[in-house]
């Protein structure tokens, strides 16, 4: 290897190139970042990716160790190295897109070569002295990108999974919290947007919470199949190249180093192209969008108006809303909530068809489903604590509006149903649409019921299950 002040010189299967001289990072790296400039997002945009890397070469080393295959001193400078970054040091070396032709191997490259190079550091070595700690030799030791890929990318989703859940929960106890706040604003239930029956506001955000009850479990449950992995299989499930024994060890020290109970996939062929936790993972993420969604389609349409629409709920004011309408202030936060929604439904497609490209004992096309994942996740857990804190947590309620829609709704004639039967309220309705007058009034006229009847039929308690 040659060098000078600013750059060095290393040799791949392709020829010579410079490398920055500081750079952690080697000529295979380089190379992928020349050629893979899709999204302009690194690997280093997800920590959780560089942290899952670094375990599986740290697991990596020691059973490579533990078979007599790493001497003492490279196992100690590939460990630390691997330690120091899952402590978060050096992310900004792992530079490459995350969109990347040759399913996920500059991603292991670049892990490789800056692994090397810090462990080169420790041993008293500079850059670049592969002779005494090889990127491939060594740091890749019983590996191929084609086992280390796919179970760092679990990892990296489990892990990213942990803050979503903790929002979801939160956002599912301020929900609650409104339920409670609101449970004797009595208000209009709808259904097809047309009036239904009465219910109370409470009623309405407590089945929202309940909506999101069992998420943070159905997010557990993908997780658990995502903690099958294949490392050991190397090259195509087969094991070539690695010593027997060594994937039962590796995955006992990813166990250790991770604190997550991975297992070793029963078929290791079959684990090396099979996408299907993704899949389950994708439409679990997808689930939540669309119930988020629906959500924030509710929340806008309940604060609509203010005047001329629903208007039972105010959300907080959080920025003007027209650069032309004086006084305009939009639902800002449940619209974004619902874009990152789409988002995420669109991408569960684009995942589904990645999956689908798989050809024979690998899919190349995984670098896309890890992407779009762990964006999603992301996306989906910022989204949802946005929602939480800027939203939720700050409605009140529009009780006198809520009392007027009750009030002058023709919806109410179902409660009386029981005391006047359905023919006589079918009429009523009728009547009551026709003419303009309230329900109660021309009860009243007919004397179907006396004053004292209706006022205890049409209250609150009378018209609100208490099941």
């Amino acid at each position: 290897m040659k060098s000078t002040k600013f750059h060095r010189i290393e040799k791949d299967l392709l020829g010579e190139q410079t490398v920055p001289a500081t750079a952690l990072y080697g000529i295979q790296t380089q190379r992928a970042q020349q050629n893979f400039n899709v999204t302009g997002v690194p690997i280093s945009h997800f920590s959780e990716l560089v942290t899952a890397l670094a375990m599986v070469k740290f697991a990596a080393a020691k059973a490579n160790h533990q078979h007599g295959l790493l001497s003492d001193d490279k196992t100690k400078a590939i460990t630390e190295a691997c330690a120091e970054i899952i402590g978060g040091e050096y992310h900004e070396q792992f530079i490459v897109d995350l969109i990347q032709g040759g399913a996920g191997t500059s991603t292991n490259m670049n892990a490789n070569e800056v692994i090397a190079n810090i462990g080169l550091t420790k041993m008293g070595f500079e850059y670049g002295q592969y002779e005494y700690l090889h990127p491939n030799n060594d740091v890749n030791r019983s590996q191929s990108t084609n086992d280390v890929y796919p179970t760092a990318a679990r990892l990296a989703i489990i892990l990213s999974a942990q803050p979503l859940k903790k929002a979801v929960a939160k956002l599912q106890l301020s929900l609650a919290t409104k339920g409670q706040e609101f449970n004797e604003v009595l208000k209009m239930g709808r259904t097809q947007m047309q009036d239904a029956v009465p219910m109370t506001l409470g009623q309405e955000f407590n089945a929202f919470a309940s909506d999101l009850g069992g998420e943070t479990a159905r997010i557990d449950h993908s997780c658990r199949q995502l903690c099958e992995v294949n490392l050991g299989g190397t090259a195509i499930g087969t094991g070539i190249n690695a010593p027997k024994g060594y994937a039962h060890l590796a995955i006992s020290e990813l166990a250790a180093i991770s604190g997550l109970r991975v297992r070793l996939a029963e078929d290791l062929v079959a684990a090396s192209a099979d996408m299907g936790a993704f899949l389950t993972f994708s439409g679990t993420l997808k689930r939540l969008a669309i119930k988020l969604s629906k959500l924030s389609n509710d929340l806008r349409l309940l604060s609509s108006g203010p005047r001329t629409g629903f208007g039972e709920i105010n959300l907080p004011a959080m920025q003007p809303g027209s650069s032309i309408m004086p006084g305009k202030v939009n639902p800002v936060i449940p619209e974004a909530m619902n874009q990152t929604a789409f988002q995420i439904m669109g991408t569960d497609m684009t995942i589904t068809m990645a999956a689908e490209a798989g050809q024979l004992q690998l899919n190349a096309m995984e670098p896309l489903i890890i992407y779009n994942l762990l964006n999603n996740a992301r996306m989906l857990e910022k989204s949802i604590c946005m929602l939480d804190e800027l939203c939720i947590q700050g409605i009140t309620a529009n009780k006198e509006r809520c009392a007027q829609h009750v009030e002058n709704s023709i919806g109410i004639v179902t409660a009386l149903v029981p005391h006047i039967g359905y023919d006589n309220a079918s009429r009523i309705a009728g009547q009551a649409l026709l003419s303009g007058l309230g329900v109660a009034e021309l009860v009243k006229q007919e004397g179907l019921l006396s004053e004292e009847e209706l006022a205890t039929i049409l209250s609150p308690n009378g018209m609100v299950s208490s099941i």
